[in-house]
């Protein structure tokens, strides 16, 4: 927005727009110059006015002439004590209420009528003035033609704001004139009448032709005092509007915190790391070496906004933003970094307050109970940073990484981010900066674990499993390895390798004529929720004329947490006719709607529940309750982490229709598969 659309925007800043209001104004400067120019010629009306008594005292007309300056004086009273009264209307602004103004407007024109009768009275008594000179035929005919004319051009000339006014008052003294000379008759006085009359229009003229002119100028000067409000009212608009916008930068509308561009600015400020400024700060603090950085990410508010609505999510960010407030010592940020995440910066000495002593503090702040829902359900997870570090970008690096170990470990609780915790982020640093060459230079592999029908020999499908050898760090676990290509932005990348392994090996079994074994592949919540998963694994298996049926797409229960985002992609799935597994059945989020939701045909029994089945009544309970409601539902159910002939035979003796473990088959390179199950091991189902 420039200055001129807050110009054009603003209401009564330019009176060209309002032609009544400008027409006011206009009026208004009208009665205010009038009042000025009649005080001003008053007194020599009534100059000339006793000096043609004096003429008349030496003519001897004295009496006749004192009536008329008395009648004279009269009116001059009355044209002053109209031009001193007070006026309502002199206060009429370009900002005044509609309703005011037009009851201003109504003021003037009232008073331009009165000074304009007034001025006609006057006129009248000049009229009268032949009275006094025997109808300009006396020895004083030329003096009192000399005032008449001089009277009446000053009139002219002092009354160029309103023509009304002059115009009424030359009017009968000239027409007097101009009757009493043609009434005396002779070739000299009709010419001398006619002169008179063509005095009067050319006055007349001149007067109106001034108002014109005056009106045209008070018209430009009302317009140029509007436009110069409406900049000053639109540049003060304007600053409003940029400071505005600068808070609305760096601060959360929701919470009212920094948001993580202005805790970013601010914080690098006070840290003395900004490149292009040496200020110290909107408080003009800087932080110590031994700033500590907190970032706190709140536990089970996905389940609020879930039950509860947004609307209660939302009031329960800003409570918590209060709170947080609340805790921060003088001279901290705050910043809500987006979500549920927030953060705070501090120096501890300054404070004299301890990390740990502010972590607990919030701790103890958020789990304080929340209007409209139980007490319990909401708590927060913090990572805590207090080591130097080159710039804000590390030192949030390391604060997220002890958040992330802090969630790991339970909620309610804070981590202190540690030499074992910058292991690990090097670690995932090295890992995410050398897997993009891992995947071009085909170093990753993905191999293949038996999964087996209730007899233990019948082979039924395979489940992908992705493994790296780093060159440095050794084998990395599957886990690491999907969390560095989401870091890294290779999660499709990643998905598309995994994808081609899996396709290549269905191939292989079609081939070696075991087209009835499924081949399975795990997809992770964050692949399933950001990349078009479902898009991606149709076209591949159309473009190899590969049967959807024989592939199996299994997620964790973790996925059921955002339906919203899953959802559709695992109806096309699903309508593609390539199945869904869901994994690790009994440890997570799943409830009976979701498994619908989620379009399952095959659940998988958590390795933590088989894994001593044999040894464990409890453990035998939830297997048997697992294997009813897969029987209930219509779901296949697998049995993984088979680690024992016992763990076997119980699952055996159950009935448990598929089976997966080391017991049975350790995960293998393709090569491996090829050589030693599919010739000899077993039969396909």
């Amino acid at each position: 927005m420039t200055i001129h659309d807050l110009e054009e925007a603003a209401p009564g800043t330019a009176v060209s727009g309002d032609p009544g209001r400008l027409q006011a104004l206009v009026r208004r400067d009208q009665l205010e110059a009038v009042r000025g120019s009649v005080l001003t010629a008053i007194p020599v009306n009534m100059l000339l006015g006793l000096a043609s008594v004096l003429v008349a005292f030496q003519g001897g007309n004295g009496r006749a002439g004192v009536v008329w300056y008395a009648a004279s004086t009269a009116a001059n009273i009355l044209r002053i004590g109209l031009c001193r009264s007070s006026c309502p209307g002199l206060a009429l602004t370009a900002e005044m209420p509609p309703d005011m103004a037009r009851a201003a407007s109504r003021s003037v024109e009232g008073h331009l009528r009165a000074c304009t009768v007034a001025a006609f009275l006057s006129g009248l008594v000049w009229a009268f003035q032949p009275l006094l000179c025997a109808g300009y035929t006396s020895a004083q005919a030329l003096f009192y033609l000399t005032i008449t004319c001089g009277i009446t051009a000053g009139a002219v000339t002092h009354g160029t704001a309103y023509a009304r006014i002059p115009f009424s008052f030359i009017l009968l003294p000239l027409l007097s004139v101009a009757f009493c000379l043609f009434g005396g008759g002779g070739f000299d006085r009709c010419c001398l009448a006619a002169c008179v009359l063509l005095y009067l229009a050319a006055l007349s003229r001149t007067a109106f032709q001034s108002e014109a002119g005056y009106r045209e100028a008070s018209r430009l000067k009302n317009d140029a005092t509007a436009l110069a409000r409406s900049r000053a009212e639109a540049q003060a608009s304007a600053t409003a509007l940029v400071e505005e916008m600068r808070w609305r930068a760096t601060h959360d509308d929701l919470t009212g915190l920094l948001n993580r561009a202005g805790f970013i600015q601010q914080a690098e400020d006070r840290l003395g790391t900004h490149a292009d400024t040496g200020s110290t700060g909107a408080a003009g603090l800087r932080f110590g070496a031994g700033t500590a950085c907190l970032l706190l990410d709140l536990d089970g508010f996905k389940s609020v906004n879930d039950v509860y609505g947004h609307q209660t999510g939302d009031r329960v960010l800003v409570e918590v933003a209060r709170r947080v407030r609340a805790a921060l010592p003088p001279g901290g940020l705050a910043a809500r970094l987006g979500g549920d995440e927030f953060a705070v910066l501090y120096d501890p000495v300054a404070a004299n307050l301890p990390y740990a002593d502010l972590a607990a503090g919030l701790i103890a702040a958020v789990a304080q109970p929340f209007d409209g829902f139980d007490e319990g359900r909401l708590g927060v997870s913090i990572g805590v940073h207090a080591q130097p570090e080159p710039d804000l970008m590390a030192m949030l690096s390391c604060a997220d990484e002890a958040l992330y170990a802090s969630k790991a470990a339970g909620r309610n609780r804070f981590r202190l981010f540690d030499a074992g915790l910058r292991d690990c982020l090097e670690m995932r640093r090295e890992l995410e900066r050398d897997l993009s060459h891992a995947l071009v230079e085909n170093a990753l592999e993905v191999w293949f674990q038996p999964i087996y029908a209730l007899d233990a020999r019948t082979l039924v499908g395979l489940e992908a499993l992705v493994r790296w050898h780093h060159p440095r760090l050794g084998w990395i676990a599957p886990p690491d390895l999907i969390a560095a290509a989401g870091m890294a932005g290779l999660t499709e990348s990643l998905l598309r390798f995994i994808l081609d392994q899996v396709c290549r090996m269905m191939e292989i079994l079609r081939a070696r004529g075991l087209g009835t074994v499924r081949v399975a592949m795990n997809v992770s919540p964050r692949e399933m929720a950001q990349i078009p998963v479902d898009e991606i694994v149709i076209a591949r298996l159309v473009a190899l004329d590969l049967p959807a049926a024989l592939l199996e797409i299994e997620i964790t229960e973790e996925t059921a947490l955002d339906l919203g985002a899953v959802q559709g992609k695992l109806q096309a799935l699903s309508r593609a006719g390539i199945r869904v597994a869901l994994d690790d059945f009994g440890i997570g989020y799943s409830s009976l709607s979701s498994l619908r939701q989620l379009r399952a045909d095959r659940i998988k029994i958590d390795r933590s529940f088989v894994t001593g089945l044999s040894t464990c009544d409890d453990k035998r309970g939830l297997v048997l309750a697992v294997l009813g409601l897969g029987t209930l539902l219509g779901l296949e159910v697998v049995a993984e982490g088979v680690e024992s002939q016992d763990d076997l035979q119980m699952l055996q003796s159950m009935g448990c229709p598929f089976l997966q473990g080391y017991h049975l088959g350790r995960p293998m390179p393709v090569q491996t598969l090829e050589a030693t199950l599919f010739p000899d091991r077993t039969q396909a189902a």
